[in-house]
């Protein structure tokens, strides 16, 4: 057959997921699920996709990037953590602040107590 290689190359690599919920692949960021983040993956890389896996399973599938400095995220890594896009629904109505207390005394008594007044 012309034109079609007679093999593909791939890439397998180690990494460790940082605090940005990525690992770092040839000056590029790949996200993987939050919960991942100081573990250590494989990395498949190879006819322009990137294939993370942990524990034996695959949890990240990203296009390849070309060049450096890129990032690809996807959202459902990040869900659960504060300050994502997506915020759960609140199913209850927010409550409303609780009224304030009533005074025990009246100030009257203190400022007998304290021989002031106003």
């Amino acid at each position: 057959m012309r034109g079609i290689p007679p093999f593909t190359t791939h890439r397998e690599l180690m990494r460790s997921v940082g605090a940005y919920c990525a690992v770092a692949i040839d000056g590029n960021a790949y996200s993987v699920p939050w919960r991942l983040i100081g573990e250590r993956v494989r990395v498949t890389v190879g006819n322009e996709i990137v294939r993370i896996h942990h524990g034996g399973r695959e949890v990240a599938v990203h296009a390849e990037l070309k060049g450096r400095h890129g990032r690809i995220v996807d959202d459902a890594h990040l869900a659960g953590l504060v300050g994502t896009r997506e915020r759960p629904v609140h199913l209850a109505p927010p409550r409303s602040p609780p009224a304030p207390a009533a005074l025990l005394r009246p100030l009257a008594e203190y400022e007998a107590v304290v021989g002031g007044g106003f």
